[in-house]
This record gives structure tokens, C-alpha cells and sequence, in this order.
């Protein structure tokens, strides 16, 4: 069939890469699966929130409310905002992508860091502009690399802290460094999907730039601790000018009535993100420990995931051990597209998980 007269994408779209999620599946026949591949809450959501949908599920016929007003002022509660700064989204890569399609354009540049989350270039690509990569020093952005891809053609900076797959963050210090460097019409965009996880005494998310700042925007996710994932619910804080900018571009009704409900009450459960966190804290530590005893590098973390390297090639490679793993019910995440073709991504998970992951490795590497 000719193909001279059918709908043909713009220039550069077939150029993009797809963004491959994290594996969900086993080999046939294995029994049991721990899915560590999406960095999802092992808890679980809180069981008000699945009381809260089920209960928004029984008025599936009517509209949600547009602004998601309910939700926002819930999120301004928690975390002392104004509610006219926060806009609510289908999960946080919506915001993202919005924010590129709405201040971005062809002939543009956007900068992105070296292991930094792959949907940032596809959404810069999407816009008909140029993905610039800034180099890491020792796993983690850095900032000299960033300034200095910037040009007169950068409209946006797309800093993830912490970092997903590395797990490494950045001191408030530096990301105001970061800030400084650019000029005023450069968006930088924080995505901080797991900072509700970080326990350092120099990290902040990014509330206060935002608060003092004309060119930054902080993006959320309920995803994460909320275990929310299903539900697909993010949100930003950004000054109130790029608000008004992205509330007209938004898509109606973005947000569904069920994840606005469940989300309200994952986010006022404070006893369930607090009891998430601990465990996250605790097994972080004990797996990291664990593996590193077993004589593998792991990525010093402050989110809910690991970073895990492998020798490179030969029989222990993270290949092999992925399907080592994959056939014994553990699902990690391979990061080859990260640029960490000898590593896996492993989501700190339930206590049976963890430990069952390390005693696989142990045997694997013994093999």
C-alpha cells in the first residue's frame, strides 16, 4: 500500500526513542513475583485513599472538579503553600511535558543531566527543540557541566533531585548555585518525585526557590510514597505567572475524580507516609549494606531505590544477573539507557523482597 498520501508525523518526531517502563512480568512459571523495577511503594497506598476511591468510583458519571480545587488546597495545607500557586496533573510527567510544550519550540535548547530521568529528552524532542546533555561528575549533576551548556538558544533545565536511576541528590547550596548561574528567561524545573524520602540536613525540594524566583518550578508526584502510581496524580508549585500560562494550555478535567479523592487522603494520612518512610530508611540501609558486603558497588542513595553494578561482560554481568533475578520472581530495572549498561536499578522493597534479592545474588555470584 502507498504511503505517499497518509497522515506523516512532523519532522523528528519517529527520531524519538519510546520511554520503556520497568519490566512486570516473570518467565512462565515462576510462582511468586516482587516486582523492584518502578520504584513503587511496597506498602502500598494508604487504605484511606483506596477508601476514598471506591468511594469516588461510585460517581464515575459526572465530571471531576477542572481546577482540582479540593486537592490543591490539601497539598497547600500539608506543605504551608499557597493554593494558587499549585496546579494539579495526570502524574507529574503531564506537568513536565506541559512545561516543555508550553515555553519550549523548535530552534530551542534544553538541558538535561547525563543519567537524568529519559522521558526529560523526549519531552524536549516533542517540542521540535534540541536535547543538550550536561556531563555528572561521580554520579551526580554537576553543576559547572549544566552553566556551561547553557547558551543563548537554553529555555529550559530539567534538574531531577534526587536523581533517578543514581539515587544521588544535590545540596541546597548547589542547586541555588545552579540558579544563579542562569539567565532569567531559562526555566529550571525540579523534579523532586522523591523527596519526601530524603533525610539530609542540606536538601530541600524547592519550595523556597520557588518562592523567591520568576524561572522556577517545582514538580511533585504521588506516585512514590503515596503509592499512587495507578492513579497517575502529580502536581507543581510555580510562580503565579507561569500558572496562569500553563491553566491555559491544560487539558480539561486532567486529573480524574478517583485519583483527586484518593490523593487528598494519601496526603493527610500522615501516619502511612511516615511509617513508609521508616521502612524505606531502614531496608535503604540494610540492603545497601548487604549487597556491598557481597562485593558490589552500590550508589550511595537518599531515595527508595539502589543503584547496582555488576562487572562489566563475562558471567556475572547485570545481564545475566538480571535474568538470574527475573527467574527466581525478582524484577529489577536495567539501565543500560542511562548510560549504566553494567547495572541494575533495584526499588527498596518488602523486607522478603530484600532480603530475598540479596541471598539470589549471593548464589549468583557464587555460580
Amino acid at each position: 500500500m502507498s504511503t505517499e498520501l497518509r497522515p506523516q508525523p512532523r519532522p523528528g518526531v519517529m527520531d524519538i526513542a519510546a520511554y520503556v517502563p520497568g519490566k512486570s512480568h516473570a518467565p512462565a512459571g515462576v510462582a511468586k513475583v516482587h516486582k523492584l523495577s518502578s520504584n513503587e511503594n511496597p506498602l502500598g497506598p494508604s487504605p484511606k485513599a483506596v477508601a476514598a476511591a471506591k468511594a469516588a468510583a461510585e460517581k464515575l458519571a459526572l465530571y471531576p472538579d477542572g481546577p482540582a480545587t479540593r486537592l490543591r488546597n490539601a497539598i497547600a495545607s500539608v506543605h504551608g503553600l499557597n493554593p494558587a500557586n499549585i496546579m494539579a496533573f495526570n502524574g507529574s510527567d503531564e506537568a513536565i511535558a506541559l512545561i516543555a510544550r508550553t515555553y519550549v519550540g523548535a530552534g530551542d535548547e534544553g538541558i538535561y543531566c547525563e543519567h537524568g530521568f529519559l522521558a526529560y529528552p523526549i519531552y524536549i524532542r516533542a517540542t521540535g527543540a534540541t536535547p543538550v546533555i550536561a556531563r555528572e561528575t561521580a554520579e551526580r549533576a554537576d553543576v559547572d557541566a549544566i552553566l556551561a551548556a547553557v547558551n543563548e538558544k537554553t529555555r529550559i533545565v530539567f534538574l531531577a533531585n534526587p536523581n533517578n536511576p543514581t539515587g544521588t541528590y544535590l545540596p541546597f547550596e548547589e542547586v541555588r548555585r545552579l540558579h544563579a548561574g542562569l539567565p532569567g528567561n531559562v526555566i529550571l524545573v525540579i523534579d523532586a518525585a522523591y523527596a519526601e524520602f530524603v533525610r539530609r540536613n542540606d536538601y530541600e525540594a524547592g519550595v523556597e526557590l520557588v518562592a523567591g524566583a520568576d524561572n522556577v518550578v517545582m514538580t511533585r508526584t504521588f506516585s512514590k510514597v503515596y503509592g499512587l502510581g495507578g492513579a497517575r496524580i502529580g502536581w507543581i508549585y510555580a510562580p503565579a505567572h507561569m500558572i496562569e500560562a500553563l491553566e491555559r494550555v491544560r487539558d480539561p478535567f486532567n486529573v480524574n475524580s478517583v485519583a483527586i479523592e484518593a490523593g487528598i487522603a494519601a496526603m493527610l494520612d500522615r501516619e502511612h507516609v511516615e511509617r513508609s518512610v521508616s521502612h524505606n530508611e531502614e531496608w535503604l540501609r540494610w540492603t545497601a549494606g548487604a549487597l556491598e558486603k557481597l562485593g558490589l558497588r552500590v550508589t550511595p542513595s537518599v531515595a527508595n531505590f539502589i543503584l547496582i553494578h555488576f562487572p562489566e561482560g563475562g558471567r556475572h554481568s547485570a545481564a545475566v544477573a538480571d535474568d538470574w533475578l527475573a527467574a527466581r520472581g525478582y524484577l529489577l530495572r536495567r539501565v543500560a539507557a542511562y548510560g549504566f549498561p553494567d547495572a541494575l536499578r533495584m526499588t527498596i522493597g518488602t523486607e522478603e523482597a530484600n532480603r530475598g534479592v540479596v541471598d539470589a545474588l549471593s548464589e549468583f555470584l557464587k555460580a
